[in-house]
């Protein structure tokens, strides 16, 4: 049954879609605005909003824990420029624009992007 199971499986496996989850992420930090689907936009929203919170806090549990989800160059990345730019936000760090749907199979599409 499907009772309170409110995550997209997006038709891959679990360590498929963790994979696709942390790259979109990475990818998200790395560059601050992607262009992907809304769907996947959706999904990977509360996942980057968790690590940019994780990361306003600079100590070694804090590098440890978003080790396991970035590669290290994002890693330097977040620490030291985007959680301290967001220091005095309290949550709401990224935004979600829908744009015009693809052409090849008419996929909602969406750019996500960190909030300046």
């Amino acid at each position: 049954m499907k009772h309170g199971k409110k995550n997209r499986k997006f038709g891959l496996k679990r360590d498929q879609r963790k994979a696709l989850l942390n790259s979109l992420a990475a990818s998200l930090i790395l560059k601050e605005k992607i262009t992907t689907t809304e769907a996947k936009a959706k999904e990977v929203r509360p996942f980057v909003e968790k690590l940019i919170t994780k990361s306003r806090v600079n100590n070694l549990a804090t590098v440890r824990h978003l080790a396991k989800y970035l590669p290290t160059k994002i890693l330097k990345k977040i620490i030291t420029e985007i959680g301290p730019r967001y220091l005095t936000r309290a949550g709401g760090y990224t935004r979600i624009i829908k744009i015009a749907p693809r052409k090849t199979d008419g996929a909602k599409m969406a750019i996500i992007e960190l909030v300046k």
